[in-house]
């Protein structure tokens, strides 16, 4: 990144991780033409490293459709959803906001698609869920949906983590998560990092520290991608691939849907067994 001025530097100090845990100097490429341009040698890529960028998933109407679902549950037009996430740091100021201030305060929505059809169009689009079959090999199956915020100035970060790692399916199962810009994802306002080829590196033991993620230490940050986005543009990833999300440093919202699917045949474990695997607890390790 380039040097800094000071008032960049009184931001960057409130950052609570180390500052080179993120790299700005590698980006993922993608492919264009949406869903029907995905070949075979687009998914063997998918399973050679971990991850499939499309430039242009969604068309301009279907991501104005979403914003606009987004805001109709933001904005509690729908009062029996209360699934809504505000930032930490705004929780106390929340009930005094209205408009675009309260949206801005918000970190993510959750558990919409019985909520609202125009967020459900997108998870149940027939491209997606094609390309999603070709991954798997199987039916693709929703299992959990999120919108996803990082409000100027304030949006919080995600620390590197493995998905599989908070979802109680049996190892090896083949989890796939999709990540669809509905603004421009930047590296300025908190777009997704990841690092290429880890899912084939096995499970790595989390921490709750300031998530339940890999410790800081272990994530190989030399092969940082970042995955910057236009409004339409869609990530796919492996339930195992490292990836997280740095701070929004900049005056830009960055809204954006997740979606994770799983095969129909995969079965489930408990907690326990999912724990022994990804926790911490009576291994000889530290973070």
């Amino acid at each position: 990144m380039s040097d800094t001025t000071t008032g960049e530097h009184s931001a960057l100090a409130q950052i609570p991780y180390p500052l080179d845990l993120y790299r700005f100097d590698t980006a993922a490429k993608g492919i264009s033409g949406g869903f029907p341009v995905v070949t075979d040698v687009d998914i063997e890529y998918f399973h050679q490293y971990g991850y499939l960028v499309i430039n242009d998933a969604f068309s301009p109407t279907e991501v104005e459709d979403a914003l606009a679902g987004m805001a109709h549950l933001m904005d509690g037009k729908c009062p029996d959803f209360r699934a809504i996430q505000f930032e930490p740091s705004l929780v106390k100021q929340k009930d005094e906001m209205e408009g675009q201030e309260r949206r801005d305060a918000i970190r993510k929505i959750f558990g919409f698609v019985d909520y609202e059809q125009r967020l459900n169009a997108l998870a149940a689009h027939s491209g997606l869920l094609g390309v999603l079959e070709q991954i798997m090999g199987d039916t693709p199956e929703l299992f959990q949906d999120m919108a996803l915020v990082k409000p100027p100035r304030f949006g919080s970060e995600k620390p590197w983590h493995q998905d599989c790692a908070y979802f109680n399916l049996p190892e090896g199962t083949t989890v796939v998560g999709v990540w669809i810009a509905l603004d421009a994802a930047t590296p300025e306002n908190g777009c997704l990092h990841i690092i290429p080829g880890s899912h084939s590196e096995g499970p790595m033991i989390h921490f709750k520290r300031r998530d339940w993620q890999i410790c800081d230490t272990d994530v190989p940050v030399g092969r940082d991608t970042m995955v910057p986005l236009k409004p339409g543009g869609c990530l796919f990833w492996h339930g195992l691939t490292h990836h997280g999300s740095p701070v929004n440093q900049s005056e830009q919202r960055r809204r954006a849907l997740q979606f994770h699917y799983k095969p129909a045949s995969a079965g489930e474990v408990t907690t326990q067994e999912r724990l022994a695997v990804y926790g911490s607890d009576g291994k000889d390790v530290d973070c």
